[in-house]
């Protein structure tokens, strides 16, 4: 069985202090205007209990990755070891038919025209060193591990995965709110997806 590893999102503990975000684009040398990782918020609820939920984001390395299949050349993969959704640079010809088949707006192109986007930083991975974005995270709000253990974590803090007929591998631990508003992370990536990780 193949293996699948995940992200888990504590919102909670998220101070939107945005370093995982540096720590990712410090690390693989991010171009200019987008993002491998964001970090964003959104209001729900109305005077005089409003509530800023944040939450991290980057590439959900989906069990079903509509990308792979959308991309004519194949140079989109997903590795049996550990489910990371991977894009060999070399092969990519610059199509974008892959952003057009991600609902979550995830990858990227930067000035070469060619697809990139996070990796699960598995090179580090492969050393037993966390994502950067993990390692640098003060709250500690991210992680990464086998998903089925990460679901299992999430539930115990009324946390599921997120859902989507991509199935991404991303875990999401609401924030306590006193007005008890209803979160729903699928919000935030709505509106235009191709320029969701794109900076403002």
């Amino acid at each position: 069985m193949a293996k699948q590893l995940g992200f888990y999102f504590d919102a909670g503990r998220c101070v939107e202090c945005h370093g995982c975000e540096v720590a990712c684009r410090s690390l693989h040398n991010v171009g200019a205007g987008i993002r491998w990782r964001r970090v964003w918020g959104r209001w729900y609820g109305e005077y005089p209990q409003p509530v800023n939920v944040y939450l991290s984001a980057s590439c959900h390395h989906c069990e079903a990755p509509s990308c792979l299949n959308a991309c004519p050349v194949r140079a989109i993969v997903k590795r049996a070891e550990d489910g990371a959704v991977i894009v060999n640079r070399e092969e990519c010809i610059g199509c974008q038919a892959c952003a057009d088949a991600c609902p979550y707006g995830v990858p990227q192109f930067g000035v070469d025209g060619r697809m990139e986007k996070c990796y699960l930083c598995v090179d580090r991975l492969a050393k037993g060193l966390e994502p950067a974005c993990v390692a640098t995270c003060p709250g500690e709000a991210l992680k990464v591990g086998e998903l089925s253990a990460l679901i299992e974590q999430g539930a115990e803090k009324h946390g599921q995965r997120l859902t989507g007929a991509t199935r991404p591998s991303l875990v999401i631990v609401p924030a306590s709110n006193p007005a008890g508003i209803k979160v729903d992370f699928h919000d935030f990536f709505s509106g235009n997806k191709k320029t969701l990780f794109h900076e403002e």
